[in-house]
């Protein structure tokens, strides 16, 4: 399952934890302004916004898992399985396979408003990228620096959330879990007062007592909760560094770590946490074997050529050690 969040604060981020038990062979991938996306629905858009995520390359096209365009947009596709549902083509509406739902939109648009318009109009289809890789039952989180929203095709049809957590996790759908973070209107960043009687001395006894009833559980619904909790009140900092150490420690928070989910005779863990300065382009990215930031810049590249840039994942952990052994 995964938790992805949006943060602006100075300038926008916008990232996730990928968790599964398995990886996909994911790499970072830049898709510039002249590569032609063939569109399932016969559209061919071959000069567009540049794109920069994690994804799957495959036979060179990217299958991306999540990503922000030139302009600062960006979408993250998340696990909804059973409540996704995807639909035939439809004769009024236009139809964007699961898989190019995140190109559809980033080569387009600009702003939330932008993508809201485009999300309207379609019909996401359960056409599969090839018989390999079939479709991926997702819901989707899009985000600018003003603007959250979160995308669901379920039985009931197409519908848009206004996010105003900046927050999406998987199951169960986006309302029910906005209507969940009632359960922890006592919850505080604050020394909790006694309410319990006026008629009882009552003293906290620790630190952090305020945040008594905060779920630690790795469910998506209780992943949802303490990522809200944790992105809506960290202090981000004033540099760069700062900012993005933050954001990752928001994500950190919700760390799936191997051994503590099973899934059949798998274990999930985070396979990677990323994190996008959508001002920059600068795409910042953890794995789960090596904490170690690294980065790649969408403007250090050639944006008007026509094949993507693939940049293979550093996962390999480098310890710096400040003392030397002792002869």
């Amino acid at each position: 399952m995964c938790t992805a969040i949006s943060v602006t604060s100075k300038h926008h981020y916008f990232g996730r934890n990928l968790d599964y038990e398995h990886g996909f062979g994911e790499k970072i991938v830049i898709t510039p302004r002249r590569y032609p996306f063939l569109f399932r629905n016969g559209i061919v858009l071959d000069d567009h916004y540049a794109i920069i995520g994690m994804a799957l390359p495959v036979d060179g096209y990217p299958l991306y898992f999540d990503a922000t365009n030139e302009k600062g947009l960006s979408i993250a596709g998340l696990n909804f399985p059973v409540n996704a549902v995807y639909r035939k083509p439809s004769c009024t509406q236009d139809n964007v396979a699961s898989f190019e739902l995140i190109p559809w939109i980033l080569s387009q648009c600009k702003t939330v408003a932008d993508a809201e318009k485009l999300f309207e109009a379609m019909c996401i289809t359960d056409e599969a990228f090839n018989e390999a890789l079939k479709p991926s039952p997702l819901h989707w989180f899009c985000a600018d620096g003003q603007r959250s929203i979160t995308v669901e095709q379920t039985r009931e049809g197409l519908r848009i959330f206004e996010n105003p957590a900046g927050v999406l996790t998987n199951n169960p759908p986006f309302a029910m879990q906005m209507m969940h973070l009632t359960d922890f209107l006592s919850v505080m960043p604050s020394e909790p007062k006694n309410r319990f009687s006026e008629k009882l001395d009552l003293e906290p006894y620790s630190r952090g007592m305020g945040g008594i009833g905060l779920p630690g559980d790795l469910s998506s619904a209780s992943r949802f909760v303490k990522a809200c909790f944790l992105k809506l009140n960290s202090i981000y900092g004033d540099t760069e560094q700062q900012r993005v150490n933050s954001f990752f420690h928001v994500l950190y928070g919700v760390y799936q770590q191997h051994g503590c989910v099973q899934v059949g005779q798998d274990f999930e863990r985070t396979h990677y946490t990323s994190c996008c300065n959508t001002d920059t382009g600068v795409y910042y990215y953890t794995t789960y074997h090596n904490s170690n930031v690294c980065a790649v810049d969408l403007h250090q590249e050639n944006l008007d050529q026509q094949d993507i840039m693939v940049y293979p994942l550093v996962c390999e952990q480098k310890i710096a050690v400040q003392n030397k052994k002792r002869k």
